[in-house]
Parts: C-alpha cells; sequence; structure tokens
C-alpha cells in the first residue's frame, strides 16, 4: 500500500508539472495563458491597418464591415497552425523552411518578408509622428527619430520576460477605439445589418478595398512573429519542451494556443471594427470618404465627432505603433537570423545575439531613413500590401504542408476542421493575390 500510494503521489506530481508548463484554461488564470497569440493579433491593427479600416468605413459606411466576420476564422486558423509549428517542433518558420525546403524559396520569402516589413515599420513611424503633431504640434522629423530609438532601444535592452509584459499593456492601446465608438452617434440595427448580412458592389474601389482589408488582417510577418514566439516561450518556461520532445504536453499547449489564438485574434477584429464603425458613424455619414492615413481619420474626425474622439483616436495611433513595429522588425529578425543560422531570440543578451539585434535596429533605422525620404507613404502603404499579399500565399501554402506532414509535426500534425480552414484561408489569399495583380494592370 506505501509502495502504491508513493506511486499514485508521484504521478499526481508529475500531472501538475505538466500542467504548470501550459496552464490549463481557467480564468482566473487568462492572464498567464495569453500571449503570442493576443500581442500578434493586437499588432495586426497597426497605424497602417487602421489607415485601411478607415478608408473602408469612411467610403463604403456599414456596408463593408461584414469581411471582419468573414476574415475572422481564416486568420485565427492561419495563425493557430503558425503557433503550434513553434510549439511543437521548437523552431520558427524560417527554420523549418530552411531544414525541409529548397534554399531558394527560404530566401526569397525572407527577402520578400524582410522588404514589406522595412517599409510597414517607415509608414508606421510616419504616421505615429503625424499623430502626435496633430496632438500637440512641433517637428515631424525628431519624433520620427524619437519613436525609432524607443521602440528598437525596448527591444534590445529590456529582457524578454520584462518586454513581452510591455507588449501585453500595450494592448490596451487598442481600447482608444472602442472609446471612439462610445462618443459617436451609431444607428447600431444599420451597423449589424452590414456586418451580419454580406452586400457586394460592382465599384472596382470596392474589391480593391475588400483585397486591403484581407491583406491586413492575413501577413505573412505575424506567422514568423506568432511561432517565433511560442519558440521564446519554451525557452522562458524551464519545464517546457517542443511537443516532438515532451508529447504528453501537447493537449495542454493546443489548447492554450487555441484559446491564446482565438482570443487575440477576435480582440483584433473588434478593434478593426470599432474603427470601421466610428469612421462609418461619422465621416461616411459627413460625405467624407477620402481618407488615405490613419492621421488623416483622425484629424477628420474634429469637426464631425469633437474634440475627444480626435484626441482618443491619435493617441490611439501612437499607441499601435509602439506595438506593431517591435513585433514588424523582430519578425524581420527573427526570419533573417533562422534563416542565416543565428543565434535568435529575445531571451538572449545582446552580445550573445549581435547580429540578431542587429538586425532589428538596422530595419527600424532603414523605416526611419524612409520617414525622412520624400517617398510618398500612400505608395509605401501600397506596396507593402502588394508584397504582403502575394508573399502570404507561398507562405501559407509551405505552413499547410508543414503542419500536415508527420515527419516534422509528427503526432501533432493539424487535420480535420483546422486543416480546412487553413487551407481555405490560403485559398482566399491566393485569390486576392490574383486580383490584387490583375487591379496593376487595369
Amino acid at each position: 500500500m506505501k509502495k502504491a500510494g508513493g506511486k499514485a503521489s508521484r504521478t499526481r506530481s508529475k500531472a501538475s508539472k505538466t500542467a504548470a508548463v501550459d496552464p490549463p484554461i481557467v480564468y482566473s488564470r487568462l492572464a498567464r495563458v495569453l500571449g503570442p497569440g493576443l500581442v500578434t493579433g493586437a499588432s495586426d491593427d497597426d497605424p497602417s491597418g487602421i489607415a485601411t479600416y478607415s478608408q473602408a468605413g469612411a467610403q463604403f459606411g456599414y456596408s463593408i464591415t461584414w469581411t471582419l466576420l468573414f476574415t475572422y476564422p481564416l486568420m485565427a486558423a492561419i495563425q493557430e497552425i503558425s503557433g503550434r509549428i513553434g510549439r511543437t517542433t521548437g523552431h520558427g518558420i524560417a527554420a523549418n523552411l530552411r531544414a525541409h525546403y529548397p534554399n531558394w524559396l527560404l530566401q526569397l520569402i525572407v527577402g520578400l518578408v524582410l522588404i514589406a516589413n522595412m517599409i510597414n515599420i517607415g509608414a508606421d513611424l510616419g504616421a505615429m509622428a503625424d499623430a502626435l503633431g496633430l496632438l500637440i504640434g512641433g517637428p515631424r522629423l525628431l519624433y520620427i527619430v524619437g519613436f525609432a530609438f524607443l521602440c528598437a532601444g525596448l527591444q534590445i535592452f529590456v529582457a524578454y520576460s520584462k518586454y513581452v509584459g510591455v507588449l501585453k499593456w500595450l494592448t490596451l492601446a487598442l481600447l482608444a477605439y472602442f472609446g471612439t465608438v462610445m462618443v459617436v452617434n451609431v444607428p447600431w440595427q444599420e451597423a449589424a445589418k452590414g456586418f451580419f448580412i454580406p452586400t457586394f458592389s460592382s465599384q472596382p474601389e470596392f474589391w480593391t478595398t475588400v483585397v486591403a482589408i484581407l491583406g491586413t488582417t492575413i501577413s505573412p510577418y505575424l506567422f514568423f512573429w506568432q511561432a517565433s514566439q511560442e519558440v521564446e516561450d519554451i525557452g522562458a518556461v524551464k519545464e517546457r519542451k517542443p511537443l516532438l520532445k515532451a508529447p504528453e504536453q501537447g493537449p495542454d499547449a493546443t489548447q492554450r494556443i487555441r484559446l491564446d489564438t482565438y482570443v487575440g485574434m477576435g480582440f483584433s477584429n473588434l478593434v478593426s471594427l470599432a474603427i470601421m464603425v466610428t469612421t462609418a458613424a461619422t465621416l461616411h455619414a459627413a460625405g467624407k470618404i477620402d481618407i488615405q492615413t490613419s492621421s488623416q481619420a483622425a484629424e477628420a474626425l474634429k469637426p464631425v465627432a469633437g474634440e475627444l474622439a480626435f484626441v482618443i483616436f491619435a493617441l490611439g495611433i501612437i499607441g499601435t505603433g509602439f506595438l506593431a513595429i517591435p513585433v514588424l522588425a523582430g519578425s524581420a529578425a527573427y526570419a533573417l537570423g533562422e534563416a542565416r543560422k543565428w543565434p535568435v531570440g529575445l531571451e538572449r543578451k545582446p552580445l550573445k545575439a549581435k547580429a540578431f539585434y542587429a538586425t532589428i535596429a538596422v530595419a527600424t533605422g532603414i523605416g526611419m531613413i524612409i520617414g525622412f525620404s520624400p517617398i510618398d507613404p500612400i505608395k509605401a502603404l501600397f506596396w507593402s500590401a502588394v508584397i504582403n499579399g502575394v508573399v502570404a500565399v507561398p507562405v501559407m501554402t509551405i505552413m499547410m504542408l508543414m503542419a500536415s506532414n508527420t515527419n516534422i509535426m509528427g503526432r501533432f500534425a493539424i487535420g480535420g476542421y483546422l486543416r480546412i480552414v487553413g487551407w481555405i484561408a490560403t485559398g482566399v489569399m491566393a485569390l486576392a493575390a490574383m486580383i490584387m495583380g490583375a487591379s496593376l494592370f487595369w
């Protein structure tokens, strides 16, 4: 009896230890469970994304908000797959590409991701500077430099365990857009109709906007970031191991990733919806449909919705920029570092991963230079969306093949609903890329 009791005790101890690795889904522990998925989803609503959603709401009102309901399961599925690849293999997307696919494909995809991310960083820094200028005035270029140094400095010099907490708190900046909805007059019956009942238009601008929304919500840098953050979390929790080496951790890990991702992507789309509804209720209703940047949206809100809505909207742009720029620069560093077999990870000290942190600094610096240049920010955002839309298709295709391959994922290869929705998302993005490509020649 004594022997059997000791064995039962050891079994309970082992079960408790495993549960602590990936905490069970209990609402009191939600803050511990939410991590890579929440930050990834929140960073999707960066200043350039805010510009896209503002333009959509201003130009088409509530009739285009259904796209967010449509994209939610697609983006949630593909991000869950990204997280599961990292948690299962212990390697990011680029490292798995390097190990299992041709080198030319790896170099092409990483190169395109780097270009798109740096252009996006430049556009986001410019939008943050413009928003601060609207609030307090002052020199735009100085603000760009200040924001760039602050974003890069936090990533390089703050320990990962503390820095990821900073990123979680920064997601609260997105609550600003729920605030704007509360201070404007919204005809909720009309808004609900536009959200739940899809309507279509023959206007080319309508389909261009739909493609832009798809490209904004499903972007390659998000895949690279979430997979790599799952790898980072393996190193941050002593007992946590890649699922290929510790399959007993699989059920809790899979459940945590799913909740984290679906909450994060849901939060992201609710914020996007709040932006669309705000601009539909104010700018579209007032006939102000030509909104091309997030700062233009904030400025246009002032005479229509009042000083409070303007201030909240502008502060939200700055807050989301602080969240998104580190994700853009970090995902670029993970992609390049894994492709080059460098030591990578925000958990490492700067002197232990010089090339990785140098990539973060250089990517942010080039983005800063783009902010200084005479390059039209609207064109920069357009070409960033084009590149993201094009590179998303091969990345998603390879991710689906990778995640379904038992030689790579072992017993954790995806199937069922997740596999079906993942392929649907890939097909939708392929169609969007073709529409985008065709529009360049129309």
